[in-house]
């Protein structure tokens, strides 16, 4: 199974971690990227310890991905088949995680920006009831829902989504769309669109997760 790495920012108040918040990145980027989202959010979780592993494969360009896009044909079929494929390897960094750091599911939360945002979306629904996370984050991305979605059996975390709506790479009618189907399944779901804004986190867009985690953190 390949192991994950990437910057990680010590808990703020300088003793153990009692919670973790990772961070995924988007296509062609790495862990250097979102891992400066932290000090933003540090101050709602003092306690946590913040990961931004690099994901599992290289590109030629620069950067990594988490899986790989078929740009000239289905991109929809490449993300569905993507996403399933590239979901053990983020499940096994957040097992190794818990193991090493005492810290429970139920004190993570898993975030993602783009394709970094289905992987956190879909493998945070895609958990087991039992270690149901402390709440999941997806900027800017899509949601495929998990195999066996809505039952039971399956976390039910409390999720945010958050999206520009100019946004030319990922269209955003997709976070509309994930935020219908959760809502609709039961889900509390924070929902944010930043207006005139793209491909991006816009300072609003960042407000509204920093809302977000401070009501986990109550």
């Amino acid at each position: 199974m390949t192991k994950l790495s990437g910057p990680m920012l010590a808990p703020a108040n300088g003793q153990a971690p009692d919670a973790a918040v990772v961070l995924l990145h988007g296509y062609g980027s790495d862990g250097n990227d979102l891992i400066a989202m932290a000090p933003h959010f540090q101050h709602l979780l003092p306690g946590a310890l913040f990961v931004s592993p690099h994901a599992p494969t290289p590109l030629g360009m620069g950067g990594y991905q988490w899986f790989p896009i078929d740009w000239s044909g289905d991109r929809l079929a490449s993300r569905q088949t993507g996403v399933i494929g590239a979901r053990p390897v983020i499940v096994g960094f957040l097992e190794d995680l818990w193991s090493q750091t005492g810290i429970p599911p139920e004190r993570t939360i898993l975030a993602g920006f783009s394709q970094g945002a289905m992987m956190a979306l879909h493998v945070g629904l895609s958990l087991p009831a039992q270690k149901t996370l402390m709440g999941v984050v997806g900027i800017s991305g899509a949601f495929l829902p998990p195999e066996g979605f809505g039952s039971d059996a399956l976390a039910h975390p409390p999720v945010c989504i958050v999206h520009g709506d100019m946004d030319d790479v990922v269209d955003p009618n997709h976070s509309a769309d994930a935020n219908s189907l959760l809502t609709n399944s039961g889900f509390a779901v924070d929902y944010h669109v930043s207006r005139g804004v793209g491909h991006g986190v816009a300072p609003d867009g960042m407000d509204a997760i920093a809302r977000f985690i401070e009501s986990l953190a109550k």
